[in-house]
């Protein structure tokens, strides 16, 4: 049983970071796809929400959760999770990520001010 734990903490490494590469990328698919758009901008108002607040993501409340439930009871999967969780969880200062994400909303803005004023019907035909 301590498996599936392990197996589905591996997952929501995974998804985290996936998640954060969302953050990062996002309107560079948002830009032609608006439901992405709306999404993004959505997720970037709850990354900076979180960071305002200083409140934990609920992908790190969930990953602890399975790894508590592992027979050692703490990290033991696999190696790309290992290296994604170093990626993820950085001992970096509060305001050098508050700073970044500045940079990251500032750069989806100028991504989607660009499509909207060249192409404002590209947006409509795919979402």
């Amino acid at each position: 049983m301590g498996r599936i734990y392990i197996i589905a903490a591996d997952v929501v490494v995974a998804v985290h970071f996936g998640w954060i590469l969302f953050l990062i990328g996002g309107a560079w698919i948002g830009r032609r796809v608006r439901w992405v758009m709306w999404t993004h901008l959505a997720a970037l108002g709850y990354s900076v929400l979180l960071q305002a607040f200083q409140w934990v993501c609920p992908l790190t409340y969930l990953e602890l959760w399975l790894w508590n439930r592992t027979p050692a009871g703490s990290y033991s999967g696999s190696f790309i999770a290992h290296y994604l969780e170093k990626l993820i969880y950085m001992d970096i200062p509060r305001a050098l990520v508050f700073a970044l994400t500045g940079i990251v909303i500032g750069t989806s803005a100028v991504v989607y001010y660009n499509a909207m004023r060249k192409a404002p019907a590209a947006l409509d035909r795919n979402g």
